[in-house]
């Protein structure tokens, strides 16, 4: 079966930086495309990058400039570096792997 699992979220500072992870398992992971959402208390679940197999980049507006997405085939692994964050980054982190799979999700909370 397939498994998402994402890592690395927690407290940081406004203007800090946090790296996540998504691991993943049980799919041909290098022909898949995958996202990172996030989802804040009371508001919908927002896109805030993708990359696919091929390793096209494309991100929100709310996020250029500061976020990049990466992915690693031979590790089955997803990075989100997230850099100058402020506190209306702070969310649920999800891990998408197209078309179907999300991962748990982890806490970023970005508070001084």
């Amino acid at each position: 079966q397939v498994q998402v699992v994402e890592s690395g979220g927690g407290l940081v500072q406004p203007g800090g930086s946090l790296r996540l992870s998504c691991a993943a398992s049980g799919i041909i992971f290098s022909i898949v495309a995958v996202g990172w959402y996030r989802q804040a208390p009371g508001k919908q679940r927002d896109l805030v990058a993708t990359i696919t197999s091929g390793g096209c980049t494309n991100y929100a507006d709310f996020v250029k400039g500061r976020f990049t997405i990466s992915r690693d085939n031979a590790e089955n692994m997803v990075y989100l570096q997230m850099n100058g964050l402020n506190p209306e980054d702070t969310a649920v982190y999800y891990c998408h792997l197209a078309p179907l799979f999300w991962g748990q999700g982890t806490q970023v909370t970005v508070s001084s």
